[in-house]
């Protein structure tokens, strides 16, 4: 029997300029892809990311359709480079476009052109500054809950991103995003900050930003993935085309559940995964969640050898 093997794609905040600029020298398929993403858009997406400047790649309408390049490129790069198939895919937010793309239920193009959208959307639902983010560290995912609920005193607060265990990340209106804060320390966390975001995303904030997604949703043609994805949603592959609009729309101002989806990952009987894409943000989630999970970065020629050489022995 093939063992099995999980792929999972990074979403915002993995970016950086220079990504993938040590795989491009090795894989032609790299700036490829990164030529197919420009020409969906219009605009020079590779130049942006070897070359930056900094602030324009880190700008959400810029990130969202790189980071989606990205975790495609690589994933192509190991496929052609003879690595085992997937049998399970998911992304952590924006990567779960990439994961669809990559078990072949949206179109590339259509994908890199919906990230823009998506990250449009989003950036115009709230003005700015009105809406903030922020990591608390070191309180059970129930404490961080319940201080949402009472810190939130009429404006949007909630836990959006359930990363890994003690690492949960919170959204809403900027001053209950302060609030929050400073209540997280005074309950003990280990560290309360705020995120260099201009998005609140996964909160209720984000619900005129899902209507207009849903909408545009609407003209995009989906099919159901060749592999399962694991959504953030409900920590379950879609069940038909039309969940699968649903939970693309639902994502937006529901929280990541990424904990509870490596550790379904996990119960599957799955020891080797791969994050397809910059850096080792999900490798590093990935080691505090499940211990019975080894999760490979790729994202030049060095991490692709390692992990192609490790899941041929897995």
């Amino acid at each position: 029997m093939t063992q099995q093997l999980a792929v999972f794609f990074p979403g915002q905040g993995s970016q950086a300029v220079g990504m993938l600029d040590a795989l491009a020298e090795s894989y032609p398929s790299v700036k490829q892809t990164f030529e197919e993403a420009s020409d969906a858009l219009g605009r020079d997406l590779w130049s942006l990311v070897s070359q930056g400047p900094k602030e324009d790649l880190d700008c959400t309408e810029n990130t969202q359709p790189a980071m989606l390049a990205a975790g495609v490129a690589v994933w192509r790069v190991w496929q052609q480079s003879g690595g085992r198939p997937a049998t399970l895919m998911a992304g952590h937010s924006l990567g779960e476009y990439a994961a669809l793309v990559a078990a072949g239920a949206l179109g590339f193009a259509d994908g890199i052109r919906l990230a823009a959208d998506r990250a449009r959307f989003m950036q115009e639902a709230v003005p700015a500054g009105e809406g903030a983010m922020a990591a608390v560290l070191g309180l059970k995912d129930e404490q961080v809950v319940a201080l949402c609920a009472e810190q939130a005193q009429g404006d949007v607060l909630a836990a959006v991103n359930f990363n890994s265990p003690g690492q949960v990340v919170i959204a809403g209106s900027a001053a209950a995003v302060a609030r929050a804060i400073d209540a997280a320390k005074a309950a003990g966390a280990k560290r309360a900050l705020p995120l260099p975001v201009s998005v609140p995303s996964h909160c209720a904030l984000m619900r005129p930003a899902a209507e207009r997604l849903a909408e545009r949703l609407a003209d995009v043609a989906l099919a159901m993935p060749s592999v399962p994805v694991i959504h953030n949603v409900n920590v379950a592959p879609a069940a038909d085309v039309e969940s699968l609009r649903r939970l693309l729309v639902e994502q937006l101002y529901s929280p990541v559940r990424w904990v509870e989806t490596v550790e379904f990952v996990a119960a599957q009987g799955v020891t080797t995964a791969l994050e397809c894409g910059p850096g080792k943000v999900l490798t590093g989630l990935n080691k505090r969640i499940a211990d019975n999970l080894t999760t490979w970065p790729v994202f030049d020629p060095k991490t692709l050898d390692a992990a192609l050489e490790a899941s041929s022995h897995a």
